[in-house]
């Protein structure tokens, strides 16, 4: 029987980077997104890593740029606040899928690598998704590569197309174990 860990932003972090393609890549930014509300259930038996699971819920309308690399000049706070409308509004369109989920079917591996393999709805699309996560002392880190298109979601375009998002984003988390 495993031990029952709650978390959230109190307890870690949780992040998506993006990255920019198209002939206009040198005007945009790569960001750091990060998920400012979210909170989940973990519980974690590393004598039986298959008795393991988690469950997190993320509010979509949450997502805060901290970051963007690259482009021709440094993001203002304007361009920060543009982009989370943008990203609220026309990518995640929070108004009708307010909530992001992870529900996994099974954890296997070993302490230092292991692989907890689950169900992602965002956007209103339910897909398999696995995540690559492992321990570090009292925190596990791990993320995935989400492919937007593949929840429904066209990825991010201006300028007629030639600055976009690319179509892969990474989910990157690390949260300290504290138990509920």
């Amino acid at each position: 029987m495993g031990d029952t860990y709650v978390l959230g932003p109190e307890t870690g972090r949780l992040v998506v980077e993006t990255k920019r393609t198209g002939l206009g890549a040198k005007a945009g930014h790569d960001l750091t997104i990060e998920v400012t509300q979210w909170r989940g259930e973990a519980v974690v038996d590393l004598d039986d890593p298959g008795a393991s699971g988690v469950n997190v819920e993320a509010d979509a309308g949450s997502l805060r740029v901290v970051s963007g690399s690259g482009g021709v000049k440094p993001l203002t706070a304007s361009d920060k606040a543009d982009i989370e409308r943008t990203i609220r509004e026309k990518v995640l369109r929070t108004d009708r899928f307010p909530t992001i989920t992870f529900r996994s079917r099974q954890v296997s591996g070993t302490r230092e690598s292991f692989r907890v393999e689950g169900e992602l709805t965002l956007a209103g699309q339910t897909r398999p998704l696995t995540l690559g996560c492992g321990f570090d002392g009292d925190r596990v880190q791990g993320g995935a590569t989400v492919k937007q298109s593949v929840w429904g979601i066209k990825p991010y375009s201006a300028f007629f197309g030639a600055l976009k998002l690319d179509d892969d984003v990474t989910v990157r988390f690390e949260v300290a174990l504290s138990k509920s």
